[in-house]
């Protein structure tokens, strides 16, 4: 008889010691559980029945050959240092073991007890490998590792019997149903991992942010105000203090990114990204949890903003108080998307000024605004009354995320706060 099964997750290898993952672990350890369950059933079996066997001595060196190969894997498996073409190697030559210990009953036991379906020598001992291929290949390891043991079992029962076919279904929907579940469980884990990750760090942040709002930035601002009530050179002091207010402000706003160790880049905060770009005459506003947009597309998005907020200052005039146009940038998150305005109180664009500007090769809101949002799959729409300032609305749509995979870093996120 012939076993199956097999945990799984994409690409699922041992990770280095710092990043092992305690799904993988978990998995292991219990497989270094069954292989040693399943040794002892085989030994058991063939001792009740020893004396049917063709070649006794044969049978007992086949089963202190697996007793051994089962404490090398316990050790070779929990191995967190291995590498990716390591653990394949020996995932291959597992799956040729565990076949040859099928095979090896055609040696060992008599031609009429195979022909009549006996169990094989390993019996469900032989379902291990199928297990090892599935935690480290997934799903589809599992299937293909049931189907080596299966061709094993076909060989040595010399025909596609009733009971090889029930033994090589069972080893499939094993293998496959234990590998998607540990799918599940490792990407589960990658994410509460990163979700844990963001967590600290913007805690971290927002305990800086206080801490700085209530001593340096208040001074910054208070030189600045001063030094523009003073003139002279505490105009200077002012201008250049509240540069370093502006710069200390972005600092403070900028949304560390977490390495996930896999590639996979992890959301950011639209609005902490867009504070940034707040200063004495720009006001920013939104909701107060953060706004979070796959990294690229925020990044996209903040620099379609700074593109609008260049446009009021080149075109934006005094503004209504004479000292350059005020601008505004409203962060909205909606349950389809996110939107993004920008507003100021300039001139206005005159009718008819950006399709000239177009014409002209003048492309400054067409590729820095409009390209920028349709490269992420948003829109633009730009709305202008003259003498009432212009009005720039920039809306994304939520990225899908694929029904199968995990749940996405932010939506956890949202979950822990």
């Amino acid at each position: 008889m012939t076993g199956s099964g097999g945990p799984a997750a994409r690409g699922a290898v041992p990770a280095p010691a710092s990043e092992q993952i305690a799904v993988t672990s978990a998995m292991w350890r219990a497989l270094g559980v069954f292989r040693a369950l399943a040794l002892g059933y085989a030994v058991a079996r063939f001792a009740a029945s020893y004396d049917r066997y063709a070649h006794i001595g044969a049978a007992l060196a086949v089963l202190i050959s697996m007793a051994a190969w089962t404490g090398w894997t316990g050790i070779v498996y929990h191995r967190t240092s291995t590498t990716r073409p390591a653990l394949l190697a020996f995932v291959v030559t597992d799956l040729a073991i565990g076949a040859a210990s099928v095979l090896s009953t055609v040696l060992v036991d008599t031609p009429e007890r195979v022909h009549r379906g006996a169990m094989t020598l390993p019996t469900v001992w032989s379902a291990a490998p199928v297990i090892a291929a599935a935690i480290a290949l997934g799903w589809r390891g599992g299937l293909a590792g049931a189907a080596a043991i299966g061709a094993a079992d076909l060989a040595e029962r010399g025909a596609l019997t009733q009971d090889a076919i029930h033994n090589i279904v069972l080893m499939g929907l094993l293998g496959t149903a234990i590998g998607y579940v540990t799918e599940l469980g490792r990407n589960a884990e990658l994410t509460l991992v990163r979700a844990q990750r963001l967590e600290a760090a913007t805690r971290e942040r927002q305990r800086l942010a206080r801490d700085i709002h209530d001593g340096v930035l208040q001074v910054l601002a208070m030189v600045q105000r001063r030094g523009a009530e003073i003139g002279g050179a505490g105009a200077d002091l002012g201008l250049m203090a509240g540069e370093q207010e502006r710069a200390l402000r972005s600092l403070v706003n900028s949304w560390h990114e977490v390495d996930t160790g896999d590639g996979d880049p992890v959301d950011l905060d639209l609005s902490a990204l867009l504070g940034r770009l707040a200063g004495p005459r720009v006001t920013l506003s939104g909701p107060g949890e953060p706004v979070t947009l796959p990294g690229p597309v925020a990044r996209e998005v903040a620099a379609a903003v700074a593109a609008a907020l260049d446009n009021v200052r080149a075109h934006g005039g005094p503004g209504a108080d004479g000292l350059g146009a005020r601008a505004w940038i409203l962060v909205e998150d909606e349950a389809d998307g996110v939107v993004v305005t920008v507003r100021d109180d300039g001139p206005g664009i005159p009718e008819g000024r950006l399709a000239q500007a177009r014409e002209a090769g003048r492309l400054g809101v067409a590729h820095s605004i409009e390209g920028r949002l349709r490269d992420v799959g948003g829109s633009v729409e730009v709305v202008s009354v003259p003498g009432q300032g212009a009005e720039v609305e920039m809306r994304v749509p939520r990225p899908r995320r694929s029904g199968g995979g995990a749940a996405s870093v932010s939506a956890v996120r949202r979950a822990l706060r």
